[in-house]
């Protein structure tokens, strides 16, 4: 077979394939390229990992799942979460049960329904596992699982609340503690067919302590497991660091925070690591207030502190800056810096730009009725966010724009039980931070979702709190709200026939 047939074949051959994922447009008449912008599309499919919830027998978890409503997403597909369980060797599970309430290991604790509407499941004690979601089709595009736990006594008491994230190869934790006192655990769920291999690094006020046992950790296909910190080193620090890189494979990973006296929650994945940070929506009533940071790099970071309040920015009494030393975790205690307003903490370079990580280890109440929860610096909002697992009561959420103006809406979706949606419109003026009058669905019956778009203007960041007070305590968790991801950049391809004389 000489060259030219060759040649003509794997053209052929090329442009099926080019053909296969992207639909043609005839030249222009005059023969000149037309850059044209990519298209953004709804995603066809969506993965999410939930942590196994509690290991008290007393815990109580709820599960929201949402896929708000996609203008050009298709019709059909669906949402399933299902336990995450170990598969034996011809890849079934082996027909066993899974933990939680006796379900087999197959059998989801929720099946969404449709699009639009909020669909719950429940489950209870300490042998509930971890969950793999998936969903495809017109379920896929911004899928959003809340997981919500309450647990009434004994360490860790309190409201604890987490997003179901999908699997990535790397993850940074600031706020993490192996102090006495405190039981964090870092929770792997790994949701594909081969083995996962991870590390644990932990970074302290010196830099890194010696963890040996945080090195080639196995995660077995769908499967979970929680890290107990302490195990991974002697040292006992108030102030960590965890990193989680995959060597191998990918992960689902979240930090479970757990103190004997002040309660506890989830302490998620921070934003990457950025020369400016956002950390959006401090409980107005919050009587304590951590800043930890830390910067991977090998630059010392200089950061100026701001805090984005309902009527602008201002610089908290005392602490105008903070320095973060390389490779090592810095903290400092802010006190109640909201003094009863709304607030949002915003991070940005003296001078020269080094990334940091960051998180806020927030504290409502006094005294022994302490309650704890994490906020995490977090990307802005971008095209759309999404929240489940919202009530007519005790719902806040709180929406900053640090850089500029910014005009926004939000939409409550339908109850899990009935409602009608409803839509409002915020203006945010520059640097500042609002805790807007949520929307209720008309007639709610159930919980109900929110959905953060930004119309115009600069950045939004946002973050959703959830309360309740139990036996006099004053038990809360904050989600942050980045973009849910549900539509991708598609580039515009046009036809090119000149692949056929190369």
């Amino acid at each position: 077979m000489n060259r030219t047939t060759l040649s003509l074949i794997a053209g052929t051959a090329a442009l099926a394939a080019v053909t296969a994922f992207a639909a043609f447009d005839p030249p222009s008449a005059s023969g000149a390229a037309e850059p044209r912008a990519a298209a953004r599309l709804p995603v066809e499919r969506t993965s999410l990992l939930c942590p196994a919830p509690s290991m008290s027998d007393i815990a109580d978890t709820a599960y929201t799942s949402f896929t708000p409503v996609t203008k050009g997403a298709g019709s059909g597909g669906k949402a399933r979460l299902q336990a995450a369980v170990e598969q034996s060797a011809d890849g079934t599970d082996g027909g066993g049960k899974g933990k939680g309430g006796g379900k087999k290991a197959d059998e989801p604790v929720l099946t969404p329904k449709a699009p639009g509407t909020p669909a719950t499941g429940e489950t209870s004690g300490a042998e509930t596992p971890a969950f793999v979601g998936t969903a495809d089709g017109g379920f896929a595009s911004g899928w959003t699982v809340q997981e919500t736990t309450e647990v009434a006594a004994g360490t860790g008491r309190g409201l604890l609340g987490v997003n179901c994230t999908g699997a990535d190869t790397e993850f940074w934790f600031p706020g993490a503690s192996t102090a006495t006192g405190r039981t964090d655990y870092v929770h792997l769920t790994n949701p594909d067919d081969s083995a996962a291999v991870v590390d644990i690094e932990l970074y302290g006020k010196d830099g890194q302590v010696k963890s040996p046992l945080g090195e080639n950790l196995t995660v077995k296909p769908h499967a979970s497991e929680p890290i107990l910190l302490s195990t991974l080193t002697d040292e006992r620090q108030t102030d960590l660091t965890v990193h989680v890189s995959v060597r191998s494979g990918r992960v689902g990973a979240t930090v479970q925070a757990l103190d004997d006296k002040a309660g506890g929650d989830w302490l998620a994945a921070a934003g990457d690591p950025a020369g400016s940070q956002v950390l959006p929506g401090i409980p107005k009533d919050a009587t304590a207030v951590r800043l930890i940071a830390f910067t991977p790099g090998d630059d010392d970071a200089d950061l100026k502190i701001r805090l984005a309040t309902p009527s602008g920015l201002i610089t908290p009494a005392g602490h105008e800056t903070l320095h973060v030393k390389s490779g090592m975790t810095t903290a400092v205690d802010l006190g109640d810096v909201t003094r009863g307003e709304a607030g949002s903490l915003f991070l940005t370079p003296t001078d020269q730009s080094v990334p940091v990580v960051a998180a806020l280890q927030v504290v409502r109440g006094k005294g022994g009725n302490k309650e704890t929860a994490f906020i995490p610096a977090t990307a802005a909002v971008g095209a759309r966010a999404t929240s489940a697992d919202n009530s007519a009561k005790g719902t806040t959420l709180a929406l900053t724009a640090p850089t500029g103006t910014a005009t926004v809406k939000v939409t409550a979706s339908a109850g899990s039980e009935g409602g009608t949606p409803v839509s409002k419109t915020y203006t945010l003026k520059s640097g500042t931070t609002q805790n807007v009058d949520v929307p209720v669905p008309a007639g709610l019956k159930g919980t109900y979702a929110l959905t953060v778009e930004p119309v115009s203007g600069a950045p939004v960041y946002a973050s959703r709190t959830l309360a309740a007070t139990e036996g006099g305590v004053p038990a809360f968790t904050v989600q942050t709200l980045p973009d849910d991801r549900g539509t991708v950049s598609v580039p515009a391809t046009e036809q090119d026939l000149s692949i056929l004389q190369k």
